[in-house]
């Protein structure tokens, strides 16, 4: 019985302790970003800059240098091309709504006229109720639309005034991600060397669990978000979707906020291709895909994420799903990120 309270008090201990940790953390996320950033950066970094300062035989600061120059180089080109590219397509798409809309003005109007016919045929009392419901989701959608105009310029105007904080913290995070790179591959400053004492063993074994599993963490959702993306991309180029890359970014980027999902893109996309040019074939064919790839996203992440981590598949959706129930993305963060560093303590017999 005392030791089931003692382990008890220990996993309440352990679950105040994380708790006060993890608020901090998003608290001041403000001020340490590109610190927290540039150690990431460094701890990918890492590997490479020991193996050219082997290979080379040249000291840690110049292979560093050369690591964490490349590094930032080609992600700016990724970025630099991909934003090119999905402006040119969201340009192009405003613009070819609007010559759709005026070309087809004609099929529009006879859309709306046999609306219109089937309406006129129903009983006066589902159209008095039809009416009535209409009428508030109008409102409501017109609400809606002022709220959303309204944040939208907000954002924007945020946006712009932000653009000085996000080139200090680009500029922070590239000079302390060599300066984290090089004292990482110095063998006076190696973590490793540094938590050896005999009695800081169990941090060191602490620190390369939980840098391994938060990496596996990491690394699980991007292959489902990269599956995604290809998955919907696949979909679009085999139905000629114009503007595949850049819906298909879309829904890469919506699937992994919690209850927009992929269908930000397919739902509007099926209703255009039934309503607006009555392809009946593309539009069942984007409503089977949607199904196919939601029960696939479903059926793999607790599969990935559990083998990644060493966790049980039910652990894992029930973090997914109680994370989402308390503060959605947030919430998911913090439940997962328990049930690791939980797994963690567990395994070295400290719970």
């Amino acid at each position: 019985m005392k030791e089931l309270i003692n382990k008890i008090d220990k996993i309440f201990l352990f679950f105040i302790i994380y708790t006060i940790i993890f608020l901090l953390f998003f608290g001041t996320i403000n001020y340490t970003l590109p610190f927290v950033l540039a150690l990431i950066c460094a701890l990918i970094l890492r590997k490479p800059t020991l193996l050219i300062t082997r290979k080379l035989k040249i000291n840690n600061g110049i292979a560093s240098l050369i690591t964490t120059t490349v590094f930032f180089s080609v992600i700016l080109v990724v970025l630099s091309f991909g934003i090119i590219v999905l402006t040119q397509e969201a340009i192009q798409f405003g613009k070819n709504i609007q010559v759709y809309i005026s070309g087809n003005s004609a099929n529009i109007e006879d859309s709306l006229y046999s609306l219109q016919k089937y309406y006129n045929n129903l009983d006066p009392y589902i159209i008095n109720s039809i009416e009535k419901n209409f009428a508030g989701f109008i409102n409501k959608a017109s609400n809606l639309a002022v709220s959303f105009s309204g944040k939208l310029v907000s954002y924007l105007v945020n946006l712009v005034a932000t653009i000085p904080y996000l080139l200090m913290v680009i500029l922070f995070t590239l000079l302390t991600t060599y300066f984290f790179t090089k004292d990482m591959t110095s063998s006076k400053m190696n973590i490793s060397n540094l938590l050896s004492d005999n009695k800081t063993t169990k941090v060191l074994r602490i620190y390369n669990e939980s840098k391994k599993m938060l990496g596996n963490y990491l690394l699980s959702y991007m292959m489902i978000i990269s599956l995604t993306f290809i998955e919907t991309l696949l979909v679009f180029s085999i139905f000629k979707i114009k503007y595949a890359l850049i819906l298909s970014t879309i829904c890469a980027i919506a699937d992994i906020l919690p209850i927009i999902g992929i269908g930000i893109i397919y739902i509007p996309l099926a209703l255009i291709y039934l309503f607006a040019t009555n392809n009946y074939v593309i539009c069942l064919g984007l409503i089977i895909s949607y199904l196919l790839v939601s029960i696939i996203r479903q059926i793999i992440e607790p599969k990935i994420v559990s083998s990644s981590l060493g966790i049980h598949p039910v652990a894992v959706l029930a973090s997914l799903f109680i994370g989402l129930k308390i503060n959605g993305l947030l919430g998911v963060i913090f439940c997962i990120s328990l049930v690791i560093f939980f797994n963690i303590f567990r395994k070295l017999d400290m719970l």
